[in-house]
């Protein structure tokens, strides 16, 4: 995993902004509309063809596929994996149904937008099993082989690529079980499958990005009116599980994203990331990607403090919001990466980077897709400046 060596890198968390195309070809294919694999398979292939040197364009030194060949950041394990089936809808936020006014306004914004909802996800009905190698190794022999075009090409490349892969825990959350006796049988069987996929990235050469909101968002939704003891409980337990999935892959090819939900909204029921951070400082992992750009959370850089974290643990600093059209001040975004690397001491450890994926489940984004690619054009640009005060 490379670090900020004689600049600060960039990066991203992940999902990127899908055409409108593929997007309508992912929320027909949810609504169980008759759509042509074959047809969403070209609209996706030409979609990673397009992001890559778009990113490049923006500055951007660690880079992906922008999840343009999967519908969402975690649904698709419904194709890769046996089973799922049905349908029921997920717990709500605790932070919206307080406010109902904000509730409705929201619902007012979704209304008629073509998507893939999180909400709607699908049950456990069989037993889980991993049937997705050729189509995981699929998207990574695709993502390699634009790389290696512009490689031959003699076109600027990432210094270092990812790919992103979902945490045991959300898929235990989102979808339901109606078939394991106990969770921690349902969490153990999703663990092996999705150390399939773990495995499958990094035998590629990328690195793996393990995409946990569960270890924050899932206080304030399937545990809202359980005591707090239960929640923790349950990020210990998913944390062991990873461990486990990621024992035959050096922690230096990991990164692990956390966040409270990628939405808009109050987020005053969050749980405080000092509560989490101890526990989830546990996984085997090279870097932690976390969120600081948002008002919500931007104080809790001060949480890496001291020994929170291991000394050669990589710090991905969100210091962009991904959920606002305010394209950041380069000067506030070189702030931002500065208290960061003031906090841990160590410039070299810091990455700057989002706060979330632009585009999590598709036509899911905040963001119009012209101002993300100004986001990160500014990211860039705060990096550099940030980077002159540092290493200068």
């Amino acid at each position: 995993m490379r670090r900020s060596e004689d600049r600060i890198l960039t990066t991203h968390t992940g999902s990127l902004p899908r055409p409108p195309e593929l997007t309508k070809l992912y929320a027909r294919h949810v609504r169980g509309e008759a759509v042509d694999a074959s047809e969403i398979a070209r609209a996706g292939h030409a979609a990673l063809q397009g992001i890559i040197p778009k990113q490049i364009a923006a500055g951007i030194d660690i880079g992906n596929n922008g999840e343009q060949q999967r519908e969402g950041f975690f649904l698709h394990v419904r194709h890769r994996m046996t089973g799922f089936g049905g349908t029921w809808k997920r717990w709500p936020r605790a932070d919206v149904e307080q406010y109902p006014i904000f509730k409705q306004a929201l619902e007012q914004q979704n209304t008629g937008k073509e998507m893939v909802s999180n909400f709607a996800p699908p049950k456990v009905i069989g037993e889980i099993k991993y049937i997705g190698v050729a189509e995981a190794e699929r998207e990574c022999t695709d993502f390699r082989e634009v790389l290696n075009e512009r490689a031959t090409s003699g076109q600027k490349g990432f210094m270092e690529a990812f790919l992103t892969a979902p945490s045991p825990g959300i898929v235990v959350a989102a979808i339901r079980n109606e078939h394991y006796d106990t969770e921690d049988a349902y969490l153990a069987a999703v663990g092996r499958a999705l150390q399939v996929e773990y495995e499958a990235i990094v035998a590629q050469g990328f690195l793996l990005q393990l995409d946990c909101p569960d270890l924050a968002l899932e206080h304030h939704i399937s545990f809202q009116n359980r005591p707090q003891s239960d929640f923790l409980d349950f990020v210990e337990r998913v944390v062991a599980t990873i461990n486990v999935a990621l024992r035959n892959i050096p922690r230096e090819k990991v990164r692990m994203h956390v966040c409270w939900g990628n939405y808009e909204g109050p987020h005053d029921r969050d749980v405080p990331l000092a509560t989490i951070l101890p526990l989830i400082a546990k996984m085997n992992v090279g870097a932690l990607v976390l969120p600081f750009a948002n008002p919500r959370h931007a104080h809790e850089v001060r949480c890496l403090e001291g020994s929170a974290i291991s000394d050669d643990q990589i710090v991905v600093a969100g210091v962009i919001d991904s959920l606002t059209n305010f394209v950041e001040h380069p000067e506030v975004i070189a702030e931002r990466i500065e208290r960061v690397v003031k906090t841990l001491g160590d410039k070299g450890r810091v990455i700057a980077g989002t706060d979330c994926g632009f585009d999590t489940s598709a036509g899911a984004g905040r963001v119009a897709e012209d101002v993300v690619w100004a986001k990160l054009a500014a990211l860039r640009e705060g990096a550099d400046i940030a980077s002159r005060r540092l290493f200068s």
